[in-house]
């Protein structure tokens, strides 16, 4: 099927037919210096979308220039009041006008339809959070032990232009950790999205210009990681960078910060566990589990890859995963049937499967999926693929696979579950299942992970939000903690 046999909504289209998409710097659409575009393909179908505008050095000091003029101009002076109101048009806006970027995420990124429309409501939370966290920002007056009349007091400060690298894998939800920390706290941004998905967040910056965003706060340069990317993680006029993506870059994102010692948020890669005990409901355990690692056709950081069971069930777990994955329907990200789209690219289905080859030649057990989909088109269709009696000395075990690829491993009692849960390099999250409290604590507890999940997976709230831990990256994502890291703190000594 091609992208004609669906509707989407004329505005989403109206965007999609300018095909050549602008950088948007200063609140205008302006042209990179470069006149190379990158192609955008739907990985849906193969066909082309579209071509972005291939930014580079010189468009990202252009744009860094115009977050600084912003942060020290009028935006300075808003009142936190102002900046709360600012966000709930945000609210209100994705409440009208979701569906139309979610189409735009879609075709794009090849999220199914119906997962993009159902974003809408963690959006909302997100936008809800941050606009409470813009009345929420003080100091404190603190004692002091100086002689004569000294009053001493904190106050909090915006740490002045963030630099934001998006990932592909949820642009909806992902832009919002960084432009709703910016809107609450008055720093200014510069976005650099990720080439195989940038076209929702285009558009959403579009939209808030629209509510009344002011020119140069929210900046966005399309463009590629090793041109684009580096250039604003290097830049000495950004104070602060969030990264969302690889471990090896953010490695080089860590190296590039070195130019003026930015503050650092990341959000690396994962192999996150999800332990199932013999106690725990199969009923409930068997779809979570499975959605832990098939939800967004697997690529999520936290995905949990690595389902470690209980020998006394695990040959029962691993045929009721194989049927469950079965049942999910695979096909184009426009047909509200689908439950999983394809992975993002061609690259991206070829390295899958290469992992699925690994599997089957170092022994371990497939016992669902494995082999690409046909019938679709010329998607990058990968289907939910289940390997059994899998052990932690093979690759598929090991390494982030970035699809939908789940590893089952066999564990005997409590301690070799958590063992082999912290047999990984990443600490991103994880997961237990079981009906007993005190051992879902325990394995709780002792995961080395960031974010821990008991008898569900995958949700996120804001207001408790999440870190990583290990190769997974530092820096909180919600919380209060989340605010800090945009703002700095200012002693003040008055002598009276």
């Amino acid at each position: 099927m091609t992208d004609a046999t669906y509707t989407i909504s004329e505005n989403a289209r109206n965007f999609l037919d300018r095909r050549m998409h602008s950088l948007l710097i200063d609140g205008e659409r302006i042209p990179a210096v470069s006149d190379e575009g990158i192609e955008v393909r739907n990985p849906s179908t193969g066909e082309v979308l579209g071509y972005l505008a291939s930014g580079g050095a010189s468009d990202v000091d252009k744009a860094v220039k115009a977050a600084r003029a912003a942060f020290e101009g009028e935006w300075s002076g808003w009142t936190p009041y102002q900046r709360q109101a600012l966000l709930f048009r945000a609210y209100d806006l994705i409440g009208k006008r979701f569906d139309e970027i979610a189409e735009i995420e879609s075709l794009d990124m090849g999220v199914p339809i119906a997962k993009a429309r159902a974003a809408r409501p963690a959006a909302q939370r997100m936008v809800q959070f941050f606009a409470s966290m813009a009345l929420s920002i003080r100091g404190e007056t603190v004692q002091n032990g100086l002689p004569g009349d000294v009053m001493t007091m904190t106050l909090k400060a915006p740490v002045g232009v963030v630099g934001g690298i998006i990932p592909w894998n949820g642009s909806l939800t992902a832009l919002w950790w960084i432009v709703g920390a910016v809107m609450a706290t008055g720093c200014t941004t510069v976005l650099k999205p990720a080439t195989e998905a940038s076209l929702s967040v285009l558009r959403l910056v579009e939209m808030l210009h629209e509510i009344g965003l002011p020119k140069g706060v929210v900046n966005v340069v399309t463009g590629h990681g090793a041109t684009a990317g580096d250039a604003l993680a290097r830049h000495a006029g950004v104070d602060r960078i969030a990264f969302t993506g690889s471990t090896e870059t953010g490695r080089k994102i860590i190296d590039a910060s070195k130019t003026n010692i930015k503050r650092l948020q990341l959000e690396l890669g994962g192999k996150s566990p999800d332990i199932v005990f013999a106690d725990a409901d199969l009923d409930k355990a068997v779809p979570g589990a499975a959605m832990g690692i098939f939800n967004n056709t697997g690529q999520i950081c936290f995905a949990g890859s690595r389902i470690i069971v209980d020998r006394r069930i695990v040959e029962e777990f691993t045929a009721r995963l194989a049927a469950f994955s079965k049942t999910l329907r695979v096909g184009h990200s426009l047909d509200p049937e689908t439950q999983l789209g394809p992975v993002i690219s061609e690259r991206q289905r070829d390295i899958v499967m290469s992992y699925v080859e690994a599997g089957r030649s170092e022994g371990a057990q497939l016992v669902a999926g494995g082999t690409p989909v046909e019938g679709l088109g010329g998607g990058y269709y990968v289907p939910p693929t289940v390997f059994g009696n899998v052990d932690m000395g093979m690759t598929i075990a090991r390494e982030e696979i970035f699809g939908p690829v789940v590893s089952v491993i066999p564990f005997d009692d409590v301690e070799e579950a958590i063992r082999i849960g912290n047999q990984t390099e990443y600490g991103l999250a994880g997961a237990v299942w079981s009906e007993n409290i005190s051992t879902a604590l325990r394995v709780a507890e002792r995961i080395h992970s960031g974010a821990m999940w008991v008898n569900c997976y995958g949700l996120i709230d804001p207001m408790v939000g999440f870190n990583g831990a290990k190769m997974s990256g530092y820096g909180a994502k919600g919380g209060l903690a989340h605010l800090d890291t945009y703002l700095y703190t200012k002693s003040v000594y008055i002598q009276r």
